[in-house]
């Protein structure tokens, strides 16, 4: 808040404060200024022709964007990982119970608050000004996610275009970046075992003296240090593994091509806005379940389906008394349901103000190792073993490819909106066009994602999806924005907002969660995660270095810290007693859209005084 607004503004929730730049009355000594938000007015401020706000051109349009970006990628590799390991079918008991008092309070709670406040992931916490800095964390962590993520669909686009050729390239052994050790049959004797046999056995006969006792422990039957063609093909020929995060290595062409190829196709189903968004997300958030049914339905047929269904379901009752299980839940919700990016409240904000955005809170609950392993080794291993192999991957590396263009395109449209929304109109920043804005963030993200496309590139790709986006710093996010809307904002205002925006107030529970139930989780869950922290490693085997660490945790901290150091730069910068500093920063910032439901008086001190000398324009910085 500018210091000028500082100085002569009194707390008071039902007063107005300055958003991006409005008109200002004077009255009894009190500056009292009427709210805008930016894109309301002209860029002078002065009053002139408002311009609304862009939204979505249907209903549906909404809908498939959050389910596009809630249903993505972590659910292929991640949940079918966790249910294996954490008691099968048991699992769901914990996951589902955790889904409905923690992800879908804070789902319907972000989008709900972008609606309310026709804001992006930034400025529609000018509902506590105060916590501003949870905006700017949410900008941190999704700008971090959109670099990284993108990665995996440069994978599945290098897959993608090798599944056209029969057999498939990591089917079989014999290529050039094959080893040595590359093995199609796990169960054969050792390779030179039978040429050798006649050699020993003459050796025998003739040197019965020679003593061959070294071979008596050499088993042939082990497969220590052989290695199948589709880990070969993923770690020799796609990564170019190096040794470590300190042997950077060079950087592959044919990655990088890929890498330039999805981010033009990002930046143009994105650069015009939700009107373009929402008609890529049908195609992209419904094929991917039309690929998983025919490949279900195709692997129901196959023979011992049936008791490989049994095998992974069948529940293990002992594992809901291990924590880790419910910290497994937790953790999968939460970073499924995209909870914490801002890009679920850049939604929102595109809603018109009475659409009812409650029902889609119930309608996205989404539905073996752990990251990106699952995806590009076992899968791709499994199509080997089916008829029309190359069909099979090529459907299912465009499946993935669709099922993770969704999930970036709302990333990197709720990054855009929180950035565009930050700075007023007449300002520089402000002025710049929407897609001159997009190209510079896809650009911006492209020189960092050359790190991921080296020898070590692996490793830099592990430290971004372990500590910048990971289970701790959505934890730390979703912990606060329920404790700002429900103990600093106030749980029962926001209910009455909720209702002034759909007709009717949702359900008791959404509140409890809010306000007690799902900060609890959180907490217990980020506790667990702190207590039992071990550090990185790839593979189980090698180990980060320390500076690798500090870099990863230099990540994680980016974001989390946004919040208490926006607070307090804030409590320091505003002027009067701790009571009046706190009463002033958090009251909220209406918008314009907002008159039409406040108070007669309230409103009539809104209204700019007539004649000259009676306006004073103000702005408000990003913090």
């Amino acid at each position: 808040m500018s210091p000028e607004v500082e100085d002569n503004i009194a707390g008071d929730k039902n007063i107005a404060q300055v958003e991006a730049g409005g008109t200002a009355e004077e009255d009894g000594g009190v500056v009292r200024p009427l709210v805008v938000i930016p894109g309301l007015v002209d860029a002078g401020g002065s009053g002139g022709p408002a311009v609304e706000r862009e939204t979505w051109t249907r209903q549906m349009d909404f809908i498939m964007s959050c389910v596009g970006f809630a249903v993505g990628l972590g659910n292929v590799w991640r949940f079918p990982y966790l249910c294996y390991k954490n008691g099968g079918g048991v699992f769901l008991i914990p996951y589902l119970l955790i889904v409905f008092i923690g992800g879908v309070p804070v789902f319907f709670l972000e989008i709900a608050l972008g609606q309310f406040m026709k804001q992006g992931g930034v400025s529609a916490w000018n509902i506590a000004p105060l916590f501003k800095g949870l905006g700017l964390a949410s900008m941190v962590i999704v700008f971090f996610c959109n670099t990284y993520y993108i990665m995996i669909l440069v994978w599945g686009l290098y897959f993608l275009l090798h599944s056209f050729s029969s057999p498939l390239p990591w089917a079989t052994c014999g290529h050039p970046w094959n080893s040595p050790n590359c093995t199609q049959d796990f169960r054969r004797a050792c390779p030179n075992r039978s040429s050798l046999s006649p050699l020993l056995s003459n050796l025998s006969t003739h040197q019965p003296s020679l003593n061959l006792s070294f071979l008596g422990n050499f088993s042939c039957t082990e497969a220590e240090g052989l290695r199948s063609p589709v880990i070969e093909f993923w770690e020799r020929k796609v990564l170019r593994l190096s040794g470590g995060l300190d042997e950077v290595g060079g950087i592959s062409v044919h990655m990088v091509l890929c890498l330039v190829a999805t981010w033009i196709f990002v930046y143009f189903c994105i650069w015009k806005g939700v009107k373009s968004t929402g008609k890529v997300v049908y195609f992209t958030a419904l094929f991917p379940y039309l690929v998983l049914v025919v490949l279900l339905a195709h692997g129901v047929t196959l023979p011992g389906a049936l008791d490989g269904i049994v095998y992974y379901l069948k529940p293990d009752w002992s594992k809901l008394w291990e924590a880790q299980v419910w910290i497994d839940a937790g953790t999968q919700i939460f970073f499924s349901y995209a909870i914490g990016l801002g890009a679920l409240t850049a939604l929102g904000s595109y809603n018109r103000f009475h659409n009812n955005c409650y029902h889609i809170s119930h309608d996205a609950v989404p539905s073996p190792s752990p990251g990106p392993g699952l995806a590009f080794i076992a899968y791709p291993k499994a199509v080997t073993l089916m008829p029309l192999a190359p069909l099979w991957a090529a459907l299912f590396f465009f499946m993935l490819l669709v099922l993770g263009l969704d999930s970036q395109f709302v990333g990197v449209e709720g990054f855009i909106t929180g950035i565009m929304d930050m700075f007023p109109p007449n300002t520089l920043a402000g002025s710049l066009r929407r897609e001159v804005v997009v190209a510079i963030c896809c650009i911006t993200c492209f020189f960092i994602d050359l790190s991921m496309v080296t020898e070590g590139g692996m490793y830099v790709f592990q430290l971004f999806d372990y500590y910048s986006a990971s289970g701790m710093t959505l934890l730390w996010q979703a912990f606060w924005e329920c404790v700002v809307v429900a103990w600093v904002y106030g749980a029962d205002c926001f209910m009455d907002d909720v209702a002034r925006m759909i007709g009717y107030r949702p359900l008791p529970y959404m509140k409890w969660c809010w306000s007690y139930i799902t900060p609890l989780v959180c907490v217990g869950i980020f506790l667990f995660h702190v207590v039992n922290y071990k550090p990185l490693t790839y593979n189980s085997s090698y180990v980060y270095p320390w500076w690798g660490e500090a870099l990863g945790w230099g990540l994680a901290l980016s974001s989390m810290l946004c919040i208490p150091v926006t607070v307090l730069y804030k409590l320091l910068r505003c002027k009067g007693s701790l009571r009046e500093r706190w009463q002033h920063l958090t009251a909220p910032v209406w918008g314009r859209h907002h008159l039409e439901y406040l108070a007669p008086e309230s409103e009539a001190k809104l209204l700019p005084m007539p004649g000259p000398g009676k306006a004073t324009l103000l702005f408000e910085s990003i913090m």
